[in-house]
């Protein structure tokens, strides 16, 4: 991923320096297991720990000649290590041993961070949930205006996806979070399976129950998934902060630090910049995705042309999830919220927001739902047509002035009204 995207501790993960590391430790750890089984002398195995190394130039430089990476690394550690111990690295392994499991290992070491970003956020949208629980907004359906609703009833829903989403992301993190040291078509021919287990406990992973030479790309598919739908969470929320901070909305407006500028040519622009990032940079995720779902057929045990699919997306994708958890978070955390403008453009639409209301309430004096319907909707229509206000054309209907009191009209355009289950929702929630 560019610098641009990514941030320092994710980016720390994905380096090559890494990623041969845990190549190393992957090898050696397989060397003690066969040292506990007795095939390999336990002195040989402290020297691999103490001298076992290498160098990425060189493992490069090996590359060139060999087109094999693994062979290359292998060779690249051979090289630094004197005593006749070099001989027991990649003892009964082969290739995708060592690739799969390290990079199982990789994430596992991504997905704490992943996790805590989602645990940061998930608090963070708590905390804007309690904060405007009352405060009173438009609700819209098609764009248009419905219902009241509140905006903590906005974040409380976000914060019930984000919970959902974690919950995903933890299944998913599980089943990526596997191991394979089984041999060239998974029937551990020239491996113990012992060595597998004492590898993967090591490595704070689970043996896979059955693999080829490969394990099966479903995980990882399964894991992608989950990543594009947590960016996909993120897309919506964006969204949604984008709609209402249109300037003929303008409900909610992201910080605009000081000396920032919102266009080159325009000096008044405060545009929704975050958050039109964050929807963009969910497409890449969501792309990923589909690249994850076609890995999972191979040609039979084994073929790797998911190998370079791989070395983008898994780095891309999870180095995007943090960069973007961050981001929004403290998009989020630090929004402007302009509860007077919400209540203004509530009156907007000159009180049609009321309409079920003055139904219901014709209902319940005794008239048929069609008829209270065509009742209503003709003195709607009007306000909208003639610009005035729903209440006055209702309060001069002979018909509604036969049914209802002036109290019970007063009832009916009265938004709080509305809000009476917001405490109802948000014990369900937990907040």
């Amino acid at each position: 991923m560019i610098p641009r995207y990514t941030r320092p501790e994710m980016a720390a993960i994905w380096t090559e320096e890494n990623k041969f590391n845990a190549w190393l430790k992957v090898e050696i750890l397989a060397c003690e297991a066969w040292a506990e089984l007795g095939v390999i002398p336990k002195e040989d195995v402290e020297k691999l720990w103490k001298n076992a190394r290498f160098d990425i130039h060189r493992i490069y430089e090996i590359e060139q000649e060999t087109r094999h990476d693994v062979v290359a690394f292998t060779r690249a550690v051979s090289e630094t290590i004197e005593g006749d111990e070099k001989k027991w690295i990649h003892y009964g392994l082969t290739s995708t041993d060592v690739v799969d499991t390290a990079l199982s290992y990789l994430l596992l070491q991504a997905n704490e961070i992943i996790e805590r970003d989602l645990v940061r956020f998930i608090e963070i949208l708590k905390e804007k949930a309690q904060e405007h629980k009352y405060t009173v907004m438009m609700g819209r359906t098609h764009g248009v205006h419905a219902e009241p609703t509140t905006f903590g009833l906005k974040m409380a829903l976000w914060y019930e996806e984000m919970k959902r989403n974690l919950e995903r992301f933890r299944r998913a993190k599980e089943n990526i979070a596997v191991g394979k040291i089984s041999g060239a078509v998974g029937t551990y021919a020239n491996i113990d399976p012992f060595v597998e287990a004492y590898v993967c406990k090591k490595l704070g992973l689970k043996p896979a129950p059955i693999s080829t030479q490969t394990l099966q790309r479903d995980r990882h598919a399964e894991y992608m998934a989950a990543l594009a739908l947590i960016a996909t969470s993120l897309d919506k929320f964006a969204v949604e902060i984008r709609g209402l901070q249109k300037s003929e909305t303008r409900e909610v407006e992201e910080a605009f630090a000081k000396g920032q500028k919102g266009s080159s040519a325009m000096p008044h622009k405060r545009n929704p910049i975050g958050s039109e990032n964050i929807s963009g940079l969910a497409r890449v995720i969501r792309g990923h995705m589909l690249s994850a779902y076609e890995n999972v057929p191979l040609w039979h045990e084994r073929d790797i042309s998911h190998s370079s699919v791989e070395r983008v997306i898994l780095p891309d994708a999870t180095q995007l999830i943090n960069y973007m958890l961050n981001r929004f978070g403290n998009i989020v955390k630090n929004l402007t919220v302009f509860p007077e403008n919400m209540k203004r453009n509530m009156d907007r639409t000159f009180g049609l927001i009321y309409s079920q209301r003055v139904l219901l309430k014709l209902i319940d004096k005794g008239l048929s739902r069609e008829e209270a319907y065509d009742t209503v909707q003709p003195r709607a229509m009007q306000a909208w047509e003639e610009q005035r206000p729903f209440r006055e054309l209702i309060e001069a209907d002979e018909k509604v002035k036969s049914l209802l009191s002036k109290e019970e009209i007063d009832d009916c355009f009265d938004y709080s009204w509305h809000l009476k289950h917001v405490d109802t929702i948000f014990e369900r929630l937990g907040l």
